[in-house]
């Protein structure tokens, strides 16, 4: 393993004086995450959730467009929309809340079907 093979990332959360509100860093980057409504927290800024599911669709954006590019594929554009289901009432494990359902859809212009599925399989892959 060499020293690009590993890559370390590190966000730090603190919370304001706004209950249910947490100030995040991560190098030079600050942004607010609010808690939902649902638990008495403000639910104004994007939640816990709303960030988990960005960070796997916008990876899906970033890694489809590498591989792409490695394949030469002329990929012009892509987006990912994700959405995620928690049911409370049906939990997936009793000790701690996991998405029962998560949906990706990707949307890529300037590619085949084929080189769409391709590309699909690759970032499933990874």
């Amino acid at each position: 393993m060499t020293q690009a093979d590993v890559r370390q990332y590190s966000v730090q959360a603190t919370s304001t004086d706004i209950f249910g509100r947490v100030l995040c860093a991560s190098r030079n980057h600050h942004f607010v995450i609010d808690g939902p409504a649902e638990n008495g927290c403000p639910g104004e800024a994007i939640t816990p959730a709303e960030v988990f599911l960005s960070g796997i669709a916008s990876c899906g954006v970033e890694l489809v467009q590498v591989v792409a590019k490695r394949q030469n594929i002329p990929l012009e554009s892509i987006s990912v929309t994700i959405s995620g289901v928690i049911d409370r009432s049906a939990p997936v494990r009793s000790d701690v809340t996991l998405f029962n359902r998560v949906r990706l859809q990707f949307y890529m212009k300037g590619v085949s079907e084929e080189q769409s599925a391709e590309l699909i399989e690759a970032f499933k892959g990874r």
